[in-house]
């Protein structure tokens, strides 16, 4: 990705590190820095979603989702806010979060909890911090297609190789979220055309959590 980001006039940086470690959260926000001096954008993307329910999860698992998709996360942000304050800087962040944690699946407890935990996140740090004009967000994502999710169909639901066929027809609008969508709406809400807007948790989904015939 990056080499295609250069290809195309922009510069790029990767930077490998495992979100669940704390120093390698960190890290990352650090080499960003040090490559082009300030950061003034932040998505929270990675995520796992490992089944588990309430009476399966195991420790372990539990704590591999709250390292991944809390714990790590909490520390990108408060790099990232700490360099766009101590510059006296604006800024944005945006959480990928999930429809589930709203309350989710019973075979995603774990995954509903730490994202749930995201959501909370998400709007004590817009609130602590919209005085520093960092303005932060989070998309509530549906069912979406994407290579992860086809291995998750195919491991964990013997899904065959039509699964996305299929799932498209029990939808409203005929076909699974796509991940271009999706960041297009995110670039929107990093960039000054979302104004004001800070705190939002935004259902980016054809179900309407609450609604029912």
């Amino acid at each position: 990705m990056a080499a295609r980001l250069e290809a195309l006039g922009a510069a790029a940086l990767f930077v490998e590190g495992d979100v669940a470690s704390t120093d390698d959260a960190k890290a990352m926000v650090a080499q960003t820095i040090s490559r082009f001096g300030r950061i003034d954008c932040l998505v929270n993307a990675a995520g796992i979603t490992t089944r588990g329910s309430l009476l399966e999860t195991t420790p372990e698992l539990f704590d591999q989702h709250i390292a991944i998709n809390l714990r790590g996360p909490f520390f990108t942000m408060q790099a990232a806010v700490a360099d766009m304050v101590g510059r006296g800087a604006p800024g944005t962040i945006v959480n990928i979060i999930t429809m589930s944690a709203h309350g989710g699946q019973p075979f995603l407890t774990p995954y509903s909890a730490s994202k749930a935990g995201l959501i909370g996140l998400t709007k004590n740090a817009a609130y602590a911090h919209r005085w520093d004009k960092i303005r932060i967000n989070g998309i509530n994502i549906g069912w979406t297609q994407t290579e992860g999710e086809d291995a998750i169909q195919r491991e964990f639901h013997g899904a065959g190789d039509d699964w996305v066929e299929q799932a498209n027809a029990t939808l409203p609008m005929g076909k699974l979220g796509q991940v271009d969508e999706i960041a297009e709406f995110v670039v929107f809400l990093l960039s000054d055309r979302s104004g004001v807007v800070t705190g939002s948790v935004i259902d980016w989904d054809q179900t309407i959590p609450g609604a029912h015939d």
